[in-house]
């Protein structure tokens, strides 16, 4: 297991709250990979300004892709491994907005995840998640 994947576990049970990020007190998505990217590597790269919930879909901006590929290392989708950071698109033409930990691959495949209305945690990665994975990327390093 890596360390990246043990960080996310260590988030599991807290409360899903918008903009947080805050291990046991609340965090949304963003949240849960801003603190695994402290845990891991330290100082976050940005300040991250405030965001509504329908994050950038009005203007069909794709600023987490485009924040994932500043920051991130980019893989093939194919390519999976443990501390994987996944980037999905929760509807078709809609912008990539949820982003999630692989925790294992193989035969049962899961990710960590902050949820809205269940807070962080491990879900199995099912065909209808798996499908929509538009991105997956590695943290640029690991301690």
């Amino acid at each position: 297991m890596t360390a990246i994947v043990t960080a996310a576990r260590a988030w599991i049970g807290t409360p899903y709250v918008h903009q947080a990020s805050a291990k046991g007190a609340g965090c949304d998505c963003l949240g849960l990979l801003r603190g695994v990217w402290r845990d891991i590597i330290g100082s976050e790269p940005e300040p991250i300004p405030a965001y509504t919930r329908d994050w950038s879909e009005p203007q069909g901006d794709e600023r987490l892709l485009r924040a994932g590929l500043t920051h991130l290392r980019r893989k093939t989708l194919t390519d999976a491994a443990p501390g994987d950071v996944l980037l999905f698109r929760m509807r078709d033409g809609a912008v990539a907005k949820h982003i999630g930990v692989q925790a294992e691959v193989g035969q049962s495949p899961s990710f960590v995840h902050a949820y809205s209305g269940h807070g962080v945690i491990e879900s199995a990665l099912s065909a209808p998640w798996a499908r929509r994975v538009v991105a997956r990327f590695t943290f640029p390093t690991e301690a």
